[in-house]
């Protein structure tokens, strides 16, 4: 009798073991590090759900996984998202996971973009939201104007940084997440600073991506930035070659002809032709391109071309004569390597 209880009891404990195994042990069946469950909004159910994990590949028994699920409540408390599924997890720990919602958050990384389309791109990349609704939502100055914004000034809250997002984002409150960096990089001294120069913080936004967009060097902001200043309060129009690239739509440019700013002559954009700023920024300037406007040197010069050598930097000028002179040696030095 006392084998029969101890057989029972060995068996019992196998049978115990090896549902424990199938319940915590490893379910999944890649052979990558990690993959991704996506579950969109309006599919946020045990059909849909089964379906992906089926046709993906994910779990080596859906079925047991299945039962699990509805044994922990998972169906009733699914939510829509990103979730990460590690090589070797359990039945357990995935269960887990989507009944407690816990989605893997999106890194939107931005760098430098120049309109709302690559913003909108990027975008549709990285979210569930597609880069159609996002435009929709930066073209409608209804949407807009919670954040201050209009469509002339959308691109002045995309600042270049990292933002932790969750993937099912919808475009507001990605836009949330943009406008909380804007306001935290707006601080009262800058405002002041933007006061001072007579500008908005917007058009301080705006010039910056002109002078981000004229030079490459840190160094030599603020005097760049000292240019365009300067011409604005002479009422002298801007002449930014970038910003005929931007109007023309053509950013890879190396040359700006008359027959670019002729075609562009009614674009707000086409700085040769109308006086001031244009209405918004042409690329998404970095902060520190933004503290060179703000700290702008103290200069009286109106002209700049590049220096020969191509290192980058710039030489600059007061008047035409100077101009001219700074124009021909790079263009002398142009012509000594056949440069057209």
């Amino acid at each position: 009798m006392k084998k029969v209880i101890g057989y029972s009891f060995l068996i019992l404990s196998l049978i115990a073991l090896f549902f424990a195994w199938k319940f915590f042990g490893s379910a999944t069946a890649f052979k990558d590090s990690k993959k991704y469950l996506y579950i969109y909004t309006g599919n946020a159910n045990q059909k849909a759900v089964m379906q992906s994990l089926k046709d993906s590949g994910f779990l080596k028994n859906p079925a047991l996984f299945e039962t699990v699920a509805g044994r922990l409540d998972v169906w009733e408390r699914l939510r829509p998202g990103k979730y990460e599924i590690e090589k070797g997890s359990s039945l357990f720990t995935l269960a887990r996971k989507l009944r407690n919602g816990s989605q893997t958050p999106v890194n939107l990384v931005i760098t430098k973009l120049r309109t709302r389309n690559d913003f909108a791109g990027l975008v549709g990349r990285k979210f569930e939201s597609d880069s159609t609704a996002m435009l929709q939502f930066m073209n409608s100055n209804d949407s807009l104007k919670k954040f201050d914004l209009d469509t002339n000034t959308v691109m002045t809250t995309v600042f270049p940084n990292t933002y932790s997002l969750l993937w099912n984002s919808e475009p507001q409150k990605i836009f949330r997440k943009l406008n909380e960096q804007r306001t935290k990089f707006w601080t009262t001294e800058r405002k002041q600073k933007a006061a001072a120069l007579g500008l908005t913080t917007a058009e301080v936004h705006t010039l910056a991506s002109i002078v981000e967009e004229e030079t490459l060097r840190n160094d030599e902001k603020p005097t760049v930035a000292s240019v365009y200043l300067n011409r604005l309060n002479k009422g002298m129009n801007l002449g930014a070659d970038p910003t005929v690239k931007f109007a023309v739509g053509d950013f890879s440019l190396k040359r700006i002809l008359f027959g670019h700013i002729n075609s562009t002559a009614s674009s707000p954009y086409n700085t040769y032709r109308n006086k001031g700023l244009p209405p918004g920024p042409i690329c998404t300037p970095s902060e520190k391109t933004i503290d060179a406007v703000l700290n702008a040197a103290k200069t009286d010069y109106l002209f700049f071309c590049a220096k020969p050598n191509g290192n980058g930097y710039h030489a600059f000028a007061s008047n035409d004569i100077e101009h001219a002179k700074n124009a021909k040696t790079y263009q002398q030095w142009l012509d000594s390597l056949n440069i057209k």
